[in-house]
C-alpha cells in the first residue's frame, strides 16, 4: 500500500514549484560547470603571466604539463571525495541539512580561488590548487543532493525531464564561463590599452587581476540561491520513508503541492513502511538486490566521463588551428579568442544536447538514449581518429573536423552524460539513494581523472609543449571510440529502464525491461527463488518476462 502523500507526488500536475526547484538545484550544477570549464582559458592566462621561460622557447608563456595536470586533478579528486561524503550524509542526516553546506563550500572556495593569497608564482599555484580541491568537494556534494532532491519532488510522468533540466544548467554554466571571460578580458584590454605585445613581455600587469575576477564571479549565482535552498522543505520521501514521520511529510507537501491536507493525510492506520531498515548498506542482501544497478550506474558513468573530459582536453588540439601562436597576441586578446571558441561549441553543440534530452527522456526512455549516445560517439571518434593525421590536420578541413568534434558533445549530452546523472537518482531506495548516486558519480570522476590527465599526456605523437612522446591523437581517439562501445554493451546488459515508474516501483519490482537481457539470461538458469529474498511470485514473474 502506497502512502497517499507519495502517490500525490507521483501524480501531481506540473506547477511553479517544480520549476523553482529546477532553478534552485540547477544553480549548483551551473556553478560546477562554470568553475570546471573556465580553467582552460585561465591556465592559458596564467602561462602568459607567470611563465616567461626566456631560455626555453618551446615552453614560453605556457604552464608546464605537470602543473596543468595537478590543477585539473585537484578539483576532480575533491569532487570524488565530495560525492562520497555528501552523498552518504544526505542519507544519514537529510538532503536539506547538507544541501546548503555544499553550496556554501562552493561559494567560499570560488572566492578563495580568486584571492589565492599572494602574487608570487609558487604561492599562487599552491593556493589555487588547495582552493580548487575545496571547490571540488562542494561540487561533488552537489551532484547526489541535487539529483536526489529533484527526483523525490518530481512526478513520475515528467521526472526524467525535470532531473535533466537540472543537469542542463551545466551547459549554461559552460557558456557563462566563456562569456564572462570574454567580457572581462575585453574590459581589461581596453582599459589597460593593451595593444601589440611588447618585446619580451606581452602580458600587462592587470592580467593578474583579470583571472581572479573571472573565478570569483562564479560564486555569485550560487550565493544568490543559498537562501532559497535553506527555505526548501525536506523531501517527503526522506521524511516519510527514512525519518518515519508521515504526518510531517504531508504538512510539507501541503504547501509544495498546493493541495489540502485532507487529500494527502492517511485515513487510517499507517501502512507498514519498514520502520527498521531490513538490510544495511553494503550487506549481502543489498548487493543481491541492488548490486547490478550500482555496477551499471558506476560503470556507465566511469566510461562516459573518460570520454567527456578527454574531449574537453582535446580542445587545445582543435583550437590551435584557429588561434594565433601563444605570445603573438596580447594576453587579453589571446584568452578572449579561446573563450570565444568555447562559447561557440557550447551554443551549437553542448546546450542543444542537454535540451534534446529534456524533451525526449520521458518519451524515448533512458536506456535507448544512453545506448544511442554511446554508439554515435563511438562512430564519430573512429571517423575522426583513424584519418586524423592523413586527412583532418589539413587547414582546409578544420571546419569539418570542428563540426564532427561538436557532435561528440551533442551526443554526449543527448546521451550518457545526462542519463548517467538521472538513472542513479531513480533506482535505489530512499535510505540509500544519495549514497548510491554519490558512489556512481565518484566512479565517473575517477574516469574523468583518467580522461583529463591521462589522455592529456597520451595524445602527443612527439615531444612538444613540454609533453613527452605519447600514443598520438589517432590512437587516443580510437581508444575513446572503443570506450564508447564498451558503454553500449554495459548499458544494454545491465541498465534498467525507469521511465514512467514511481521511485518505489523501481525499488521494489526491479522489472525486466529494456536493456536487461542479462537478467533474462540469469533468470533462465536460476532455479531457486531470487536470492535477495523476494517472494516466489516475484521469482516466477521475472522468468515469465518475454
Amino acid at each position: 500500500m502506497a502512502l497517499k502523500v507519495l502517490s500525490a507526488l507521483d501524480t501531481a500536475r506540473t506547477q511553479w514549484y517544480h520549476f523553482k526547484a529546477i532553478i534552485i538545484a540547477g544553480m549548483g550544477l551551473f556553478t560546477d560547470a562554470y568553475d570546471l570549464f573556465c580553467i582552460p582559458p585561465i591556465m592559458r592566462l596564467l602561462g602568459l603571466i607567470y611563465y616567461q621561460h626566456p631560455h626555453d622557447q618551446n615552453l614560453k608563456f605556457q604552464v608546464p604539463p605537470a602543473v596543468t595536470s595537478i590543477m585539473l586533478g585537484m578539483s576532480l579528486l575533491g569532487t570524488v571525495i565530495g560525492q562520497l561524503v555528501f552523498g552518504r550524509l544526505g542519507d544519514l542526516i537529510g538532503r536539506r541539512r547538507v544541501y546548503g553546506l555544499s553550496l556554501m563550500l562552493m561559494v567560499l572556495s570560488s572566492i578563495g580561488c580568486g584571492f589565492s593569497i599572494c602574487t608570487k608564482k609558487g604561492c599562487v599555484l599552491v593556493s589555487l590548487g588547495f582552493f580548487r580541491f575545496l571547490l571540488g568537494l562542494g561540487i561533488g556534494g552537489d551532484y547526489p543532493l541535487s539529483a536526489t532532491i529533484m527526483s523525490e519532488f518530481a512526478n513520475k510522468r515528467t521526472r526524467g525531464s525535470f532531473i535533466a533540466a537540472v543537469f542542463s544548467m551545466q551547459g549554461f554554466g559552460i557558456l557563462a564561463s566563456s562569456l564572462v571571460t570574454m567580457v572581462v578580458c575585453r574590459i581589461f584590454e581596453v582599459s589597460s590599452h593593451a595593444g601589440i605585445p611588447a618585446e619580451g613581455r606581452p602580458t600587462p600587469e592587470e592580467a593578474d587581476i583579470a583571472w581572479r575576477i573571472i573565478l570569483m564571479i562564479g560564486a555569485i549565482p550560487a550565493a544568490m540561491t543559498y537562501y532559497w535552498r535553506m527555505m526548501m522543505p525536506e523531501t517527503a520521501r526522506y521524511t516519510a520513508l527514512v525519518e518515519q514521520n508521515v504526518l510531517q511529510a504531508a504538512k510539507d507537501m501541503e504547501k509544495v503541492l498546493d493541495v489540502s491536507m485532507s487529500q494527502i493525510a492517511e485515513d487510517g492506520p499507517l501502512p507498514d513502511i519498514n520502520p527498521v531498515p531490513p538490510y544495511p548498506l553494503f550487506s549481502k542482501k543489498f548487493f543481491r538486490r541492488h548490486g547490478r544497478d550500482l555496477l551499471a550506474c558506476s560503470a556507465s558513468w566511469f566510461l562516459v566521463d573518460i570520454v567527456f573530459y578527454s574531449s574537453n582536453l582535446f580542445q587545445s588540439h582543435v583550437y590551435d588551428s584557429f588561434l594565433e601562436p601563444v605570445g603573438e597576441l596580447n594576453a587579453f586578446r589571446d584568452v578572449y579568442e579561446v573563450a570565444k571558441l568555447q562559447a561557440i561549441v557550447a551554443i551549437c553543440s553542448t546546450i542543444p544536447g542537454y535540451w534534446f534530452t529534456v524533451y525526449f527522456i520521458d518519451r524515448v526512455g533512458r536506456v535507448k538514449i544512453q545506448i544511442m549516445g554511446f554508439l554515435v560517439m563511438a562512430l564519430v571518434y573512429v571517423s575522426i581518429g583513424i584519418p586524423y593525421y592523413s586527412f583532418w590536420v589539413h587547414p582546409s578541413r578544420r571546419k569539418g573536423f570542428m563540426a564532427l568534434y561538436g557532435l561528440t558533445f551533442f551526443f554526449s549530452n543527448f546521451g550518457p552524460n545526462t542519463t548517467t546523472f538521472i538513472v542513479p537518482a531513480e533506482l535505489f531506495p530512499a535510505r540509500f539513494r544519495a549514497t548510491c548516486h554519490g558512489i556512481s558519480g565518484a566512479a565517473g570522476k575517477v574516469g574523468a581523472i583518467i580522461g583529463a590527465v591521462g589522455f592529456l599526456w597520451a595524445s602527443h605523437r612527439k615531444r612538444e609543449d613540454g609533453y613527452p612522446k605519447g600514443i598520438g591523437m589517432t590512437a587516443s581517439l580510437v581508444i575513446l571510440g572503443g570506450v564508447c562501445l564498451v558503454g553500449v554493451v554495459v548499458t544494454y546488459l545491465f541498465t534498467q529502464e525507469t521511465k514512467g515508474r514511481s521511485l518505489e516501483e523501481n525499488e521494489e519490482d526491479h522489472p525486466d525491461g529494456e536493456g536487461r537481457c542479462f537478467l533474462r539470461c540469469f533468470a533462465a538458469f536460476d532455479s531457486s527463488p531470487r536470492a535477495h529474498g523476494d517472494s516466489e511470485r516475484d521469482h516466477f514473474a521475472l522468468q515469465a518476462q518475454p
